[in-house]
């Protein structure tokens, strides 16, 4: 997606403050931080929101959660919470689907 913030950072277009890049998997530190850690693991291909997501994204999906886990182990993280907004009353504000990794202090429940 040309527009697409996100497709264009991993297209290397945009540059970013990288913490792990693969081939299917950008993770980057976000540039508004709420927490001493936070990441964005961005998929590369294009998928605008979970609302999208069907059978068809199983491994992706599940390779995410992989990389978070490894990443929250590198960076020493006890504990750590995995976010995905969907949608723009959930608060999702960039239309790429992406997973907030944040840790490096105490969250409260319920989030917001």
């Amino acid at each position: 997606m040309e527009n697409c913030l996100f497709c264009r950072i991993a297209a290397g277009e945009i540059e970013s403050n990288k913490v792990y890049e693969d081939e299917r998997v950008l993770a980057i530190h976000d540039i508004n931080p709420v927490a001493p850690v936070h990441i964005l693991l961005i998929p590369k291909e294009h998928i605008s929101s979970l609302h999208e997501v069907d059978e068809s994204h199983t491994e992706l999906m599940g390779y995410i959660q992989v990389i978070a886990a490894r990443l929250a182990r590198e960076l020493g993280l006890e504990g750590f919470r995995v976010v995905n907004n969907s949608g723009a009353t959930a608060g999702q504000s960039v239309f790429h689907i992406h997973y907030h990794l944040l840790g490096g202090r105490d969250f409260r429940w319920p989030p917001g």
